[in-house]
């Protein structure tokens, strides 16, 4: 799916320039003249970023971004804007945006920050993706599976394991092969990796968390 670039701004000049510039780099453009008429409109599962102004009628540009935060997948925010300050320009990159410029900015800083925000939206729905996946691995393991993952995973060995679980240490070994098995990997630093992708922890794994 080709990512758009969502351009909102109250000014329909602005807005006509910018998408004729975007769209001459190749990007997909689509123009919103509210934040309001973008919450209306927006695909929220199309990649992408939105490049915003920040003073407009009804809800503001820092107000558009916080709606973004809440998406599924949010998307990176660029602002651009012939009223910005710093104290409202802090603010911005505090919340996660990734850039803050005025209109009188250089063409070409307004395409680098266009091209890093579509990067970054990349980067976080792959990552998004793999979590997702690990985490379904993680999932279909058995319970008892899953505490002798969390072991693994802490370090321990697999006589330390069976005699926190009270099991036989032939047994750990059993549901290790097993978790090595079902994850697709074939050793210990790897099941580490898997699961801090996964965003679990081992608290988490084992009925603790």
């Amino acid at each position: 799916m080709k990512p758009v670039v969502h351009v909102v701004d109250d000014d329909e000049s602005f807005l006509r320039s910018m998408s004729r510039l975007l769209q001459a780099a190749g990007y997909a453009v689509r123009t919103y003249d509210s934040a309001d008429d973008f919450a209306a409109r927006v695909d929220a599962e199309t990649p992408g970023c939105v490049l915003t102004d920040l003073q407009m009628p009804g809800r503001s540009g820092l107000e558009l971004q916080e709606m973004v935060a809440q998406f599924p997948n949010p998307l990176p925010v660029v602002f651009i804007t012939g009223r910005g300050d710093i104290p409202t320009s802090v603010r911005a990159m505090r919340r996660g945006a990734e850039d803050f410029l005025t209109k009188r900015s250089p063409k070409a800083a307004l395409m680098e920050a266009v091209a890093r925000a579509l990067e970054r939206d990349a980067d976080a729905r792959a990552s998004r993706e793999r979590r997702r996946v690990t985490r379904e691995l993680l999932d279909a393991l058995t319970q008892r599976e899953r505490e002798v993952l969390a072991g693994v995973v802490r370090g321990q060995l697999n006589k330390q394991i069976a005699k926190r679980l009270g099991l036989a240490e032939r047994t750990v070994k059993f549901h290790r092969t097993a978790c090595t098995r079902k994850l697709g990997v074939s050793s210990a630093a790897q099941l580490a990796i898997l699961v801090r992708e996964s965003g679990l922890t081992t608290n988490d794994l084992d009925g603790r968390g």
